[in-house]
């Protein structure tokens, strides 16, 4: 039943939002913001309660790939009920919500997920920051995939009044990197908590899990440092940042098909 409200309460949220940037609702743009606004919250709320209730329980993590993509959903609504802030940001918004409507659809379809009860606090605390991590960087990379086609439509001199959906490059562009900035922080901590409180991450058949994720927080640290100290920006750091988003979907979803189809694993 959550689902479905919360489901309802995004493509509300998705649709204010996109018609308060265009001309012809001028008029109601201010009451259609307000509008917006009020669905989304109530939207991030209901969400949020729901998913702490499905992955964190009494006897342990739930992890599940329908609670990891619900968990994506989440981040993009917070992002884009905080990018709305910049009006010039509204027409993206919609989109994210968009997006976020359908990551909820997987959580009514699930079956029942063993917990991890035999896991340590320690591990479970891991396991939560690396798919806060995983699901933050995703967001970041529909991010970048709008900033491409931006890119394209200006070169294309694509003039439509749909244009009002689209803010300034460099606005989605800083939009990006402070996304950047996050995931790198948050996927930095889930790498040096694994290393703490996994043991002997090779013998649990884990090895490419690692390395992949290495190799994706060395791109996203490179793209970091050379936003702040060189001033990186355009196809180039978009590409970039996706190539990072590519060796993290490896990681996680490559250790997620040999451990529970080739290896018959658990994931937890």
């Amino acid at each position: 039943m959550f689902q479905i409200t919360i489901l309802l309460l995004y493509l509300l949220a998705a649709l204010a939002f996109a018609a308060s940037r265009l001309p012809k609702f001028d008029a109601r743009s201010k009451l259609l913001q307000v509008l917006a606004v009020l669905f989304a919250a109530v939207g991030v709320a209901l969400h949020g309660h729901d998913l702490i209730g499905e992955v964190i329980q009494a006897s342990g993590l739930s992890v599940s790939l329908a609670g990891a993509v619900s968990l994506i959903g989440l981040q993009l609504a917070v992002i884009a009920l905080f990018g709305a802030l910049e009006p010039t940001l509204r027409g993206m918004a919609a989109g994210l919500f968009l997006l976020a409507a359908i990551a909820t659809i997987p959580m009514d379809m699930q079956p029942d997920v063993p917990t991890s009860s035999g896991l340590t606090w320690q591990i479970q605390a891991h396991i939560l920051i690396a798919m806060f991590a995983y699901g933050l960087l995703t967001a970041g990379a529909i991010i970048a995939v709008f900033a491409l086609v931006q890119d394209r439509r200006l070169k294309a001199g694509m003039l439509s009044s749909g244009n009002q959906l689209f803010a300034p490059l460099e606005t989605t562009e800083k939009l990006l990197f402070s996304v950047t900035a996050a995931g790198f922080s948050v996927l930095l901590l889930a790498v040096l908590s694994g290393f703490a409180f996994v043991e002997n991450l090779f013998a649990q058949h884990l090895a490419h899990k690692t390395v992949f994720s290495l190799l994706a927080l060395l791109l996203f640290g490179i793209l970091v440092a050379g936003r702040v100290f060189a001033g990186w920006r355009g196809k180039r750091a978009v590409y970039l940042y996706l190539w990072g988003f590519a060796f993290l979907c490896l990681a996680y979803f490559g250790a997620r098909y040999v451990l529970e189809e080739l290896l018959n694993r658990s994931w937890s």
